[in-house]
């Protein structure tokens, strides 16, 4: 996936989630032919040329300022995350360190995994490798060590573990969306990367959910998340969730730590599911 078809994909899905009537433009009532608004209205909004927006939703967004990004994405009604997202890719990347070894979690951070005994806690790869984990992680999502090394990601139990789907129940759709969404960000964080660029592609061809989920081109950072989850052994089980990005660990670059409401009956079942 190169930049340019990136850039295009989603500037164009961006565009069309818009109706006239959204950004205060008058609907003459004419057939239109695309979805959403068309290029001319949307350069309208952003205060630029048509020529100028067409550069840019072709791909060549080299030679476009901060100020006109910025424009754009005011015009798209971009989030926070969406507008970082657009400065990304349309900027020349610079180089990407590449990670060649199989990442190791440091033994600092292992001790740290290890010392959380009712915080299930996980290491996150570039490309959501899940390289560490307590045993408390272990008891409420399952046994990462009975994973194939190369399927040992959060994107492989969401899509592809039928039992991670039924732990999730009626959640899962907006866990599995959510994820996607955070991938996107790790594109942009780690362009050029090979390692992520094949996760990418090996999942859209495993899951239809994925390639389906993908297409849609959501772009938000995992920060807070609640997971309603139904325990096989546990029952029903509430965690607050919170990524914490480690941005000097760039083979492993952020924690996955969860826990239950202080006093809660989830955090009664959770010490029950983790204590022997």
């Amino acid at each position: 996936m190169d930049d340019r078809t990136e850039l295009r994909g989603f500037l164009l899905s961006r565009r069309a989630r818009l109706r006239p009537r959204d950004v205060g433009l008058r609907d003459d009532g004419t057939v239109r032919r695309v979805a959403g608004l068309r290029r001319d209205e949307l350069a309208r909004l952003a205060g630029v040329s048509i020529a100028h927006y067409t550069r840019l939703e072709q791909g060549r967004g080299d030679s476009v300022s901060d100020e006109v990004l910025d424009a754009v994405g005011a015009a798209l009604r971009l989030s926070p995350d969406e507008l970082a997202h657009l400065h990304r890719v349309a900027r020349r990347p610079q180089p990407c360190a590449q990670v060649t070894a199989a990442p190791e979690v440091p033994p600092s951070l292992r001790y740290l995994l290890e010392s959380m005994v009712l915080t299930p806690a996980l290491a996150i790869g570039r490309h959501t490798q899940i390289l560490g984990w307590n045993r408390p992680a272990a008891a409420v999502f399952g046994d990462f060590s009975a994973l194939p090394e190369d399927r040992r990601t959060l994107s492989h139990l969401l899509f592809t573990e039928a039992g991670t789907r039924a732990l999730f129940r009626t959640g899962w759709e907006q866990a599995a969306y959510g994820h996607v969404a955070h991938l996107r960000v790790l594109l942009g964080r780690f362009r050029g990367d090979a390692g992520l660029a094949a996760h990418l592609a090996d999942m859209r061809g495993l899951s239809a959910d994925f390639a389906r989920m993908w297409a849609m081109y959501p772009v938000a950072r995992a920060r807070h998340r609640v997971l309603v989850l139904d325990h096989p052994v546990a029952g029903a089980l509430t965690l607050h969730g919170e990524l914490v990005s480690l941005p000097d660990a760039p083979a492993c670059c952020g924690l996955d730590l969860y826990a239950a409401e202080p006093g809660s009956a989830s955090e009664e079942a959770l010490r029950g599911l983790v204590e022997p």
